[in-house]
């Protein structure tokens, strides 16, 4: 972290894109074109002064998104089972208490957000999360290093709702505008094109 961000705990940061693309057709989420770079590029651009630990799970072009992270995590099951394999793998993967959870596919995401996340966990940390319109939104969330076991649990006794996992921890929310242009996600094609 540079010197501007003192007034910021540290923390890892995780960005999610190991899905298999279905509304995309199959395509890989973080690397399709938007604005003449990958979806991914924006939301590093953004995140990277935060950390000094910016982790990217992926299951498959881990040669296109190396560039971008400190850590490459993939699942261990090859049937992308879901993000909150992702953020197993990145927990387990953190080297700071808090980690920052983000999708792929939202590159109009700006600081003030992140910051508002990572702040809004307390010095404990709590799981924080954005709030939008009243509606969860879990690939905007901080969770805590410390959780790492309890969600582990979770998963093998057969959750794979990353939103269920946490709610059973209790949620600091960042509240949010339904119209808010951050949270906008770019899940098909159609969406990339409208944005460009």
């Amino acid at each position: 972290m540079s010197l501007s961000d003192d007034h910021l705990p540290p923390c890892s940061i995780l960005l999610l894109a190991g899905g298999r693309g279905q509304r995309m057709g199959g395509l890989d989420k973080g690397l399709v074109q938007w604005r003449g770079r990958p979806l991914i590029a924006p939301i590093h651009d953004v995140v990277r002064p935060l950390t000094d630990d910016l982790i990217i799970s992926c299951n498959r072009n881990q040669t296109l998104y190396r560039p971008y992270a400190d850590h490459l995590v993939v699942d261990p099951q090859a049937d992308f089972p879901g993000p909150l394999a992702g953020v197993l793998g990145g927990l387990a993967q953190a080297r700071h208490d808090r980690l920052l959870v983000l999708a792929c596919d939202a590159p109009m995401i700006d600081r003030a957000l992140l910051e508002q996340l990572i702040l809004a966990a307390g010095p404990q940390p709590a799981v924080a999360m954005v709030r939008q319109d009243g509606q969860w939104q879990p690939m905007f969330s901080l969770i805590p290093r410390v959780l790492l076991g309890a969600l582990q649990a979770q998963w093998q006794q057969g959750e794979r709702s990353l939103l269920r996992a946490l709610l059973d921890h209790g949620l600091c929310p960042v509240e949010c505008a339904a119209d808010d242009p951050r949270l906008c996600n770019f899940n098909t094609l159609e969406l990339v094109q409208q944005h460009s």
